[in-house]
């Protein structure tokens, strides 16, 4: 396999390089992996022109290598886990390697761009209290100082809790190479098979409920500004992008009945957030 590359602006010039990760054809339409999709998100919203180059899922951890990039987690073995987003900015020499640094890397040095600030101070108040025996490893709360540091929190809390329900969503993941990406899969859950991975059907009612209930903490925080669709009413920051890359991989995964269910969950909060972002869904 190997990477294709897609640009977002008419010039390949100087333009920032992006590392996704390539899905069925047409990649697109069918990405939906929510660390990448954070990024691609806060790019849009920084106006940054860039390039993207489709990583198929079994050459990340090749093309990360190439790239002398360090993997941001590790699995409970203390083995590395590859991953993308990877974003490399020619104009500064940087190559970034992880969602939340990208982040706080295009605020540093493009403060001014775009839309502004990815990162106003606001309240984010969201925790997933449960213990998590997970598939793959979430990043952990950064070592960010100042309320970056409550943004780097709630990202791990969200993760956590789309990821405590991502079995939902594993049979509906468009993969380009099937058996070899469902063996990977396999590979990273410490060998668990893929069949014992998904939820069995007289379980499924039980974890969409679970699903709903846990989504409701993080209802709560959209429903106190009432102009909506964003946490801050009618301006986006970060935070809805954390949350919007996850809305992005349900909206793809899950069959379409649960989608639409899932859009009108706690007043719709979910469904006007996903519409809203499609102003920075560029790809």
């Amino acid at each position: 396999m190997t990477s294709t590359t897609s640009t977002s602006t008419s010039s390949t010039t100087a333009l920032m390089t992006f590392y996704d990760i390539a899905l069925a054809a047409p990649v697109s339409e069918s990405s939906c992996s929510p660390n990448p999709w954070k990024s691609r998100y806060a790019l849009n919203f920084k106006g940054i022109p860039y390039k993207t180059n489709w990583v198929p899922l079994l050459d990340i951890s090749s093309v990360r290598g190439a790239l002398n990039i360090p993997a941001s987690r590790t699995f409970a073995d203390g083995s590395p886990y590859h991953t993308l987003p990877v974003l490399s900015d020619p104009a500064t020499g940087s190559i970034v390697g992880d969602s939340f640094e990208i982040a706080t890397y295009l605020q540093e040095q493009y403060p001014s761009s775009g839309a502004g600030d990815l990162f106003p101070v606001q309240e984010l108040d969201f925790v997933f209290g449960r213990d998590l025996a997970l598939i793959a490893p979430i990043a952990e709360s950064q070592k960010a100082e100042g309320h970056l540091l409550l943004y780097a929190k709630f990202n791990t809390n969200v993760d956590a809790a789309f990821s405590a329900h991502v079995q939902l969503m594993m049979e509906g993941m468009p993969f380009d190479a099937v058996d070899e990406c469902r063996a990977e899969f396999s590979r990273r859950a410490g060998g668990i098979p893929w069949e014992l991975m998904r939820v069995k059907e007289e379980k499924r009612d039980d974890l969409l409920n679970s699903f709903e209930e846990t989504l409701g903490g993080l209802a709560s925080l959209y429903l106190r500004d009432a102009s909506g669709p964003f946490l801050m009413g009618q301006r986006a920051s970060y935070a809805d992008f954390i949350v919007g890359g996850w809305l992005r991989m349900s909206r793809v995964s899950l069959p379409e009945e649960e989608w639409d269910a899932l859009k009108g969950w706690h007043s719709g909060v979910f469904g006007r957030l996903h519409e809203a972002l499609k102003m920075f869904a560029q790809t």
